[in-house]
């Protein structure tokens, strides 16, 4: 690689020691990071079809970062590289991957007075969910559990914060639904809503 730049670019060797493999090595390991993260976030919501392809491009360019480094061993700018590479891939791949909120999430809120509101906010946006009387510490309380599209997350949470500041919810990843099936063919996710169960 050093002779295609040195022929090519007219670089001399301490330019490319010092500065242009470096950034060949940072360059890679950002991608090669970055197409972990997204490889992982794919396997987790069941993509099989492209999460190997994902695997396959990420284990080529850390074949070729690795490749680098070792042909030059002695220099101490390349791990450096290497290592901010890495680092700067995970933070970009985390960022496509909040971007992209590909999936669904389980989301769980308790709260101490009736969840009408959310009820109503889910029926409106026709997402399914559970409603169940519970008790907690605290005394009477409501679990209400929805799954929804990972895009909508945000505005979910927003709307508990607004009708219940005080309101405790959990998120959580789903890797698949029983009935995405049925939903694709009906043409939107979700159609139906879970039945609302009351214990008396």
């Amino acid at each position: 690689m050093e002779q295609f730049f040195m022929e090519q670019f007219g670089i001399s060797d301490t330019l490319f020691t010092y500065l242009v493999l470096p950034l060949i090595i940072f360059i890679a390991r950002l991608a090669d990071v970055s197409l972990a993260t997204m490889r992982i976030m794919f396997v987790m919501t069941g993509k099989r079809k492209i999460a190997p392809l994902f695997g396959f491009f990420e284990a080529l360019i850390w074949l070729l970062a690795i490749g680098q480094i070792i042909q030059n061993i002695d220099s101490p700018l390349s791990y450096l590289a290497y290592a901010g590479g890495f680092a700067g891939g995970t933070y970009i791949g985390m960022y496509i991957e909040e971007k992209l909120a590909l999936g669904r999430v389980v989301v769980r809120v308790i709260t101490q007075t009736a969840a009408t509101d959310l009820i109503e906010y889910l029926n409106k946006k026709d997402i399914r969910y559970t409603n169940i009387d519970a008790e907690d510490n605290d005394g009477k309380a409501n679990i209400l559990f929805s799954v929804i599209k990972r895009e909508d997350l945000r505005e979910y949470i927003d709307t508990i914060k607004t009708f219940n500041p005080r309101a405790f919810y959990t998120v959580e990843s789903v890797k698949k639904v029983s009935d995405e099936e049925l939903a694709v063919e009906s043409g939107r996710a979700f159609p139906l809503r879970f039945w609302t169960f009351t214990r008396r």
